[in-house]
């Protein structure tokens, strides 16, 4: 009863935090004339949202293309992450400690920094200005989340079940799919949608290594946050942040479930 209970003052908590800071940037969206003192607006207007959906705002393709990248940053970070972690958790050998210091790295360094550095090897290799090099470039942030979520997984993980099936014949692609894939799919949930989350809201890494011809749509919003629209920016704040926010939910859900996702401290 008592879990139930600190489960639901949770939840109340996780949702008033995340939906009240969003309440203005809604009310502000839709907002033509809204000075001090007033608690709401005197004039309403749509005029922002339709401005958002033209060519000229470019949301829409700031969108698309940060969708994109998110998607194939998961891609990649399951790809590289998930070897990773499964040695780092079910191995002993020298040199372990150090590889997972080293995996910190890109978490401590400001972005700027590492990003400065990649960006002259990038220039050397033709990534600047593509969709993989931006591509690549969030990847360098969001492995070490992959990682860490995944090695906390794996250390947790039996492989008994993977022996009994090799010892009855399963290929390892067998094994994978219908053995290791359920057994660790609440947990590469979690560590997916927070690999998605660090490459969607990356804004600087994409802006020097994209130079500008990739338009994510952070690289839309910060202009609008800097300037006087502020209907505008609180707009596409909203869309900024609608995918964060479901991946959010997604999050918070599977993290309630009995799991050994971040090594239990998903019980809730």
């Amino acid at each position: 009863m008592m879990q139930k209970v600190v489960r639901w003052i949770t939840i109340v908590v996780i949702v008033l935090g995340v939906l009240l800071p969003v309440i203005p940037q809604v009310i502000w969206s839709f907002a033509f004339r809204w000075f001090f003192p007033s608690l709401l607006p005197t004039e309403w207007s749509r005029d922002s949202w339709d401005y958002i959906f033209t060519d000229s705002s470019r949301v829409v393709e700031g969108f698309t293309n940060s969708m994109q990248i998110a998607v194939f940053v998961c891609l990649l970070a399951i790809v590289v992450g998930l070897p990773a972690a499964r040695a780092l958790a079910l191995n002993d050998f020298k040199g372990k400690g150090l590889i997972e210091w080293l995996l910190l790295v890109p978490i401590i360094v400001p972005g700027l920094v590492s990003t400065l550095g990649v960006h002259q090897v990038f220039i050397r290799l033709h990534l600047t200005e593509t969709f993989i090099g931006v591509a690549l470039v969030h990847l360098i942030p969001a492995i070490p989340y992959m990682v860490l979520v995944m090695t906390s997984v794996f250390s947790n993980y039996g492989t008994e079940l993977e022996d009994t099936a090799k010892t009855l014949g399963a290929n390892p692609f067998q094994v994978f799919y219908n053995v290791t894939l359920p057994g660790i799919l609440p947990g590469l949930m979690v560590a997916t949608m927070f690999t998605f989350l660090i490459s969607w809201g990356q804004y600087v890494t994409t802006i020097l290594i994209s130079g500008g011809t990739i338009v994510t749509l952070p690289m839309v919003l910060f202009p609008f946050i800097s300037g006087t629209s502020y209907s505008n920016a609180a707009a596409i704040s909203l869309i900024f942040v609608a995918p964060a926010l479901l991946v959010l939910v997604a999050i918070s859900r599977q993290l309630g479930e009995d799991s050994s996702v971040m090594g239990g401290f998903g019980r809730l």
